[in-house]
This record gives C-alpha cells, sequence and structure tokens, in this order.
C-alpha cells in the first residue's frame, strides 16, 4: 500500500528534481543553451535565426553551407548584438522552390527582403565565400543600408583558382552533389581541424539539391566586382585563413587593394572557414573592426 507524502517531502523531491535538471543543464556546451533563445522566422524562401538585441549583425554563409557555420559568432556576439543569420534559400533548413532562381542577384534580392521585413538599417553585413560576393554586390547596390561590410574567405571576381566550374559540374555529374560538395569541404579546413570539426560541415552541405548548386556555382563564377570595388566608401574588413586553399590569401589582399582604406586580416591555423576553425581570433578580429567604427563614429 502506497503511503502519500506528506508536504515536506512532496517539497524535497521538487527540489532534488530542480538541481537535478540544472546540473545537466549546466554541463550543456553554452551554445546550446543560448541557441534554444533565438527566435526562427520564415522570411520569403529563408529560414532565419535571430539573436540578441542591439546594433545588428547579418551573417551570410557561402556556397552550399548554412548558417549554422557561424554557430561560434551566435554565442559570442548576440550578448550585445542583433544577431541574424539566414539559410539562404536551397540550403540548409530553407525552401528549395524550383520556380525561383539561386543566382548572385537573387540572393542579393532575398536579402533585400529580410532588410525590409526586420527593418534592418546601418547594420554590419559579413559575408562568407560566396555570401562574401553576395554582400559585395548588396553593398554596391544599397550602401545606404549598411554601416560595414566583412568579407571572409571571398574573391573580387568568381571562384579562387583551386576551384574551376567545369570541374564543379563534371564531379556534380560523376558522384552526385552531396560527395562533390564534401570534397570540397575536405579541402576546406586547414591541417590542425578536427574530425569532429570537418564532419559537421560535410554533414551540412548535404543539405544543398543539386538543381540550387548547379545554377549558384555558375553564377558565382560569373560575378566580377573588380571594376566596382572603389565605390565602396563603407569600412571594410577582408579575413582569410592563412592556409585557404579555395580562396587563397592572394584573393583577399586583391580584395582588400581594391576596396578604399579596407582592412586585411590572415587567421594562422586555419583555412577556408577561419570563423569555425580559430573562432576565438575571429571574433577577436570582428571586435576589434567593430569598435574601431564605434570610435570613429562616437557610438
Amino acid at each position: 500500500m502506497e503511503i502519500a507524502k506528506t508536504s515536506a517531502e512532496r517539497a524535497s523531491d521538487l527540489l532534488c528534481a530542480l538541481r537535478t535538471a540544472f546540473d545537466a543543464a549546466r554541463r550543456l556546451p553554452s551554445f546550446h543553451l543560448e541557441m534554444h533563445m533565438n527566435d526562427i522566422i520564415s522570411i520569403g524562401d529563408m529560414h532565419v535565426r535571430v539573436a540578441g538585441h542591439g546594433p545588428a549583425l547579418i551573417f551570410c554563409h557561402g556556397f552550399t553551407t548554412t548558417g549554422e557555420f557561424w554557430r561560434e559568432q551566435m554565442v559570442a556576439f548576440s550578448r550585445d548584438h542583433r544577431m541574424v543569420v539566414p539559410d539562404l534559400p536551397g540550403h540548409g533548413r530553407s525552401a528549395s522552390p524550383r520556380s525561383r532562381r539561386y543566382t548572385i542577384d537573387a540572393f542579393v534580392n532575398d536579402l533585400v527582403l529580410l532588410f525590409d521585413k526586420l527593418r534592418l538599417n546601418d547594420a554590419i553585413l559579413v559575408g562568407l565565400s560566396m555570401g562574401g560576393t553576395i554582400a559585395q554586390r548588396f553593398a554596391l547596390a544599397h550602401p545606404s543600408r549598411l554601416r560595414a561590410l566583412v568579407l571572409v574567405g571571398a574573391t573580387p571576381h568568381g571562384l579562387g583558382p583551386d576551384v574551376n566550374v567545369k570541374n564543379v559540374l563534371r564531379a556534380i555529374d560523376t558522384l552526385g552533389v552531396t560527395a562533390a560538395s564534401q570534397a570540397v569541404i575536405d579541402r576546406s579546413f586547414a591541417s590542425a581541424a578536427s574530425p569532429e570539426l570537418v564532419a559537421f560541415a560535410r554533414e551540412q552541405v548535404a543539405q544543398t539539391p543539386e538543381f540550387v548548386a548547379r545554377e549558384a556555382i555558375v553564377s558565382l563564377n560569373e560575378a566580377d566586382s573588380r571594376a566596382q570595388l572603389a565605390r565602396l566608401a563603407l569600412p571594410t574588413l577582408v579575413v582569410c585563413g592563412e592556409e585557404d586553399a579555395i580562396t587563397p590569401p592572394a584573393e583577399s589582399n586583391a580584395l582588400a587593394a581594391g576596396i578604399p582604406g579596407a582592412i586585411l586580416q590572415l587567421v594562422p591555423s586555419a583555412a577556408h572557414f577561419p570563423m569555425l576553425e580559430q573562432p576565438e581570433r575571429f571574433n577577436a578580429i570582428l571586435r576589434d573592426f567593430i569598435a574601431r567604427i564605434d570610435n570613429r563614429s562616437g557610438a
């Protein structure tokens, strides 16, 4: 026969349960704790994560990658910034309708929609690789909406010398889009990268459909901002991993040289994804750049 517990016993049981839950939560990485406090919204064909309050930071990922590649920045900067991290259409958890285009110009229009819906102005736009190409074109077309520009592992024209569009399309034909994208990922990390980090990236790029990848890589290959870079009057930071074989440091040198006043930072022991491979160093570089902008504007 079960004996009913006293009020004191029930209170003690509740306290023990709360302590157990707290201890379990404390053992989770801070990234997972804070990510659950984000807003997940849909804007057009995009899955968008929004977190934090303060000046806006918009992070745009690259070809076949996802917003999850900015996970280390989401934690570090959402404490004092409004973080906006979309999965571009056809990437990650975003929709992939066949009725739309997956070109650089189409992705720029997606960012315009995002800025409009979230009423973003005076934002810092951060673009990785293909996202850097998108960011350049957005900044050239809509400079008044930006406070500054950050280009990571980007080029001023098309693809880096190690990525030939014909080879990419041929790999998609012979291996399939997932294996072809993962082959690029395998060349995208520095030698110090952990197997777990590479496995994470390989899993993320497997989400992009073939028809999206084909159109996006052709459009990226055709992009060329070199003749227009001198028009960029925004404070600009260019970041590249020292071991980047996809968009080598020479590409970032050319990009920074073409933009008036641009700052170039190379990250040791990192390749195409310095924000993932060396997050503390990358975040320090970005924070220092933001502080310079704040000091210049008197913020």
